[in-house]
């Protein structure tokens, strides 16, 4: 694909993104009242704030590949250097944790217990359970971690580099983050979460790249990223 069309692939993820982060922003209150709300099923309460989730990170990425009619797969969801891949994002991810738990914000391990509804949707049936961390696990763990290698790679064909560890994408992709997830430090403990954060999300894109394998995104997110 040519770079002007890349661009506009690149604006309207931008846009979808915005759009779905402001309207989330607005309703904010009432949609956390809700989700405290435990009359209202927990599946129907998931399903709503994993709606919103996915307009946020997900639904742009989405909307651009099926109007360009472009796999998914050819962004690196594949089964070459897979452990590789994996192994070596865990280890991006070991600043990061390194740091939580000196500061004392890691206490237990659950993926996803950042997102409000999955203690409550382990303590439920068999089926809803099962529904329900599947959900949780597509949303919060696949499409967000997914989300930075496809922008990733928009970004790099705009952008692109002979540096071996030089990547544009993984950098802008990586400031992205700390803006989304308000993690701009300010003090020092802040300063260096946001630098760990900044050396996770770059790390695992460059390995990404190296590997030609984004599954270790994708494994980040699912059992690392909100579960300590």
């Amino acid at each position: 694909m040519n770079k002007r069309g890349t661009l506009w692939d690149i604006i309207m993820i931008v846009a979808v993104t915005m759009v779905a982060l402001t309207i989330a922003m607005s309703v904010q209150t009432p949609l956390y009242a809700l989700l405290r709300d435990t009359a209202v099923p927990v599946l129907l309460r998931l399903g709503l704030v994993g709606a919103f989730q996915f307009g946020i990170a997900g639904l742009g990425i989405t909307l651009v590949a099926l109007f360009r009619k472009e796999s998914f797969l050819k962004h690196g969801l594949t089964k070459t250097n897979l452990l590789k891949a994996v192994v070596l994002s865990f280890l991006c991810f070991i600043p990061h944790l390194i740091f939580m738990i000196v500061t004392k914000e890691a206490s237990s391990y659950l993926p996803f217990q950042e997102v409000m509804t999955t203690k409550e949707v382990l303590a439920s049936g068999f089926i809803t359970s099962v529904i329900g961390m599947v959900f949780t696990a597509l949303i919060w763990g696949f499409f967000e971690g997914f989300n930075y290698v496809f922008i990733c790679d928009k970004i790099n064909i705009l952008l692109p580099t002979k540096n071996k560890y030089l990547d544009w994408g993984a950098l802008i992709c990586a400031g992205f983050c700390i803006l989304v997830h308000g993690a701009i430090g300010v003090t020092l403990n802040g300063l260096i979460e946001m630098a760990t954060i900044v050396f996770l999300i770059y790390g695992m894109l460059v390995v990404r790249k190296q590997t030609n394998n984004a599954w270790g995104c994708v494994f980040v997110f699912i059992f690392l990223w909100n579960a300590f």
